[in-house]
């Protein structure tokens, strides 16, 4: 159902920003990547 495929793309997309690890931003996740930032300015 629809409420199912939105659960489902809430749900990538917590683990997107939350857990994925990625190459790009010094091998963190977009959100400490982005408290690092804050941290640092």
């Amino acid at each position: 159902t629809l409420i199912e495929l939105q659960r489902k793309i809430d749900g990538y997309i917590r683990y997107y920003n939350n857990n994925r690890y990625q190459w790009g931003l010094k091998k963190m996740t977009p959100v400490q990547y982005r408290n690092h930032l804050l941290l640092a300015a």
